[in-house]
């Protein structure tokens, strides 16, 4: 382990960190003294912010504020990554000049400092670092994971096994992440040192606020001290990134000698002939207790509505399946699909939580009209839709699905 993330592990504090701008700022006060005229008793970030002052982070304003929503520039962040991985010299020191328009600039030293150290990679900023540039929820993503992968090696594998996985945000859907940015996020989520909106969005080009990066730089201070194997959201990310599926991370299934890979993205046609499809990810959350909902994948899904006390029990889970229709008749419905899988790994029903997928923006087998939606979201590549199927632990299951091909792939007991 490098010696920054030892030095997180220690819990040192980080020097000042001062706003930038022509606004004073307060001086650091002890933690139950902290009060903001703009950051109430109830405001979300309220235990971050005074936790981050407290510890020099951040400072408030000479008027009493600390302004929670205004923007966070690129060379204040770069500071105070730099300020908070200080600790050993030798690896500390400035890679030299990386940036010109940094010259003479009151972060130029830090900046340099945080390239160093692996957060800030100057390639991604060929025209200039332009320091004053309010930094994008994406940009502070990439900058912590890529210091922490520049620090340790799980993580910089985690980072290559999260570029193809299913990232539980809304822009995965719609327009898409690419795979230049999905790792970052991937492993932000899955560490935790970041997390989504409430409208289910990652809000990759949104300007990050004061009170964001305060709760974002204490998580950054918990994750220094783990390895990437302590989170099971980001093996959970990683499995489906090189599998395909989280089954062996969260559930009691195994796909056994065979996997996943071998079947993906090949076609299997239906028994009659009135289409075929295509397995892309096979997802699995734990609703054993609806009280405790486990899997980084749960909210895309299934919330405490679904609860089903005829079929949700102790050792039921639930397997949800992203797949590709290729309609082969014009007048496809539902019953060609239902009637035309006996691979029970593909086979399922819709996804019941109508408002979770509208949230998130994906699409299920319709409740009706099925031969209006099929047409309808068609677009010549097939319909890329979710199917929902439950897996009992109970009982012994022995779900396979074969491709044309011959390839195949079995789902069984541990």
């Amino acid at each position: 382990m490098k010696k920054w993330l030892s030095f997180l592990l220690a819990g040192a504090l980080i020097s000042a960190f001062i706003p930038f701008g022509s606004h004073t700022a307060v001086g650091t006060v002890n933690a139950a003294a902290i009060t903001f005229k703009d950051v109430k008793y109830d405001h979300w970030a309220k235990k971050a912010i005074d936790s981050a002052v407290a510890k020099g982070y951040f400072k408030g304003y000479a008027d009493g504020t600390f302004k929670p929503n205004a923007t966070v520039t690129r060379a204040e962040f770069a500071a105070l990554l730099a300020r908070v991985a200080k600790g050993d010299t030798a690896e500390t020191a400035s890679s030299g000049h990386e940036f010109s328009d940094l010259t003479g600039h009151w972060s130029e030293a830090e900046v340099e400092r945080a390239v160093s150290l692996g957060f800030v990679q100057p390639g991604d900023y060929p025209n200039g670092f332009k320091p004053n540039t309010p930094i994008t929820r994406f940009e502070m993503s990439k900058w912590m994971t890529s210091g922490l992968a520049a620090a340790a090696e799980d993580y910089k594998q985690a980072l290559e096994d999260t570029k193809t996985t299913v990232i539980p945000v809304k822009e995965y859907f719609n327009p898409g992440i690419p795979q230049t940015k999905s790792s970052y996020i991937a492993v932000a989520l899955g560490t935790k040192l970041m997390s989504g909106y409430p409208d289910g969005s990652f809000g990759l080009d949104k300007n990050a606020t004061r009170a964001e990066a305060s709760t974002i730089l204490l998580n950054l201070e918990q994750v220094g001290g783990q390895k990437a194997d302590d989170f099971l959201g980001l093996k959970e990310l990683r499995q489906v990134g090189t599998e395909r599926t989280n089954l062996e991370t969260i559930s009691p299934f195994t796909t056994g000698n065979t996997s996943l890979n071998d079947v993906a993205e090949k076609t299997l046609t239906f028994r009659n002939n009135a289409g075929s499809l295509k397995l892309h990810n096979y997802i699995v959350v734990d609703t054993e207790d609806f009280k405790n909902i486990k899997s980084i994948y749960a909210p895309l899904f299934v919330d405490e509505t679904d609860y089903n006390s005829r079929v949700d029990e102790r050792g039921v889970y639930r397997a949800f399946i992203q797949i590709t229709i290729n309609p082969e008749t014009n007048d496809f419905s539902l019953d060609h699909y239902m009637n035309g899988i006996r691979d029970g790994i593909v086979a399922g029903s819709r996804v019941t939580n109508q408002n979770v997928m509208q949230k998130y923006g994906y699409l299920t087998l319709p409740h009706m009209d099925a031969m209006e939606f099929f047409r309808k979201h068609n677009n010549g590549n097939g319909i890329t839709l979710w199917v929902q199927i439950f897996l009992d632990s109970s009982k012994k299951i022995g779900d396979q699905v074969t491709t044309d091909d011959g390839s195949f792939a079995v789902l069984s007991n541990k």
